[in-house]
C-alpha cells in the first residue's frame, strides 16, 4: 500500500476556479480520456502531477478555450507544492467527478438522495481517481437502473450495501473492478472498515 501513488495532501486552494472549471467542464468531459492518457505518459514518476509547461501544451492540444489569465489561475490553483507542477488528477476529478456535494445543485438533490448520516471519507489516491474516471461512462449510462438494483439489494432503507453485493451489482452492469481498484474505492467510501458502502454517495460522484 505504501508504494501506491497518492495525490498530495494540501490546504485549500489559493484561487477559486469553480467558474473557470464550469466553463470548460463539457470540453473536459468529452476529452478527459485523451487528457489523462497524455498526462500519465508525461508523469514518469507516477505522482499525479506534471510540469505546468506540459499542461499548457494540453490546453492547446485539446482546445480547452482558456485565456492566459484563466490558465494562470488554474495552474496556480493546482500547483499544490508551489514547485511549478500541475496536479492533473485533482484537476480532472474536479471537472469530471463530483466527490463533494454542492448544495446549489438541484439536479443532485432531486436525482440522488443524500444519506442523512454521511460518513467522512478516506484518501483520494491516484488509483481511486483513475478507477472512478474509467468507470464513469458506464455509470452515466446505467445509473438509474443501477440505483434501483442497489436499492433492491440493500439490507435496510439507510442506503447501505455490503461490499460483495456492491461489486456484484457493478459486475451486472459490465463494470469489473480489479482488486486494487476495489480497494481504492473502499479506501475512500469505507474509511471506517465497516464493509458497507452508501451507494447513493457513490453514485453522486458521477451525477452532476
Amino acid at each position: 500500500a505504501s508504494s501506491r501513488p497518492q495525490t498530495t495532501t494540501c490546504s485549500m486552494p489559493v484561487v477559486n476556479c469553480k467558474i473557470i472549471e464550469s466553463k470548460i467542464r463539457k470540453n473536459i468531459q468529452r476529452s478527459w480520456t485523451g487528457i489523462l492518457k497524455v498526462c500519465k505518459e508525461k508523469d514518469v514518476s507516477k505522482l499525479g502531477e506534471i510540469p505546468v509547461s506540459d499542461f499548457l501544451d494540453i490546453v492547446e492540444k485539446f482546445n480547452l478555450g482558456l485565456s492566459e489569465g484563466e490558465i494562470n489561475q488554474i495552474t496556480t490553483n493546482y500547483d499544490f507544492k508551489k514547485n511549478g507542477r500541475f496536479a492533473y488528477y485533482d484537476f480532472l476529478q474536479s471537472c469530471v467527478l463530483l466527490l463533494k456535494p454542492q448544495e446549489t445543485s438541484p439536479l443532485q438533490r432531486v436525482l440522488i438522495q443524500k444519506p442523512q448520516n454521511l460518513p467522512s471519507h478516506g484518501p483520494q489516491t491516484t488509483s481511486f481517481f483513475s478507477t472512478m474516471l474509467r468507470i464513469q461512462p458506464q455509470i452515466l449510462r446505467y445509473w438509474r437502473p443501477m440505483k434501483r438494483t442497489f436499492k433492491s439489494r440493500s439490507e435496510s432503507n439507510a442506503g447501505l450495501l455490503n461490499i460483495a453485493d456492491f461489486r456484484q451489482v457493478l459486475h451486472e452492469y459490465s463494470i469489473n473492478l480489479t482488486e486494487e481498484e476495489l480497494f481504492s474505492i473502499l479506501e475512500y467510501y469505507d474509511k471506517n472498515l465497516s464493509s458497507k458502502i452508501y451507494y447513493n454517495d457513490f453514485l453522486r460522484a458521477f451525477i452532476q
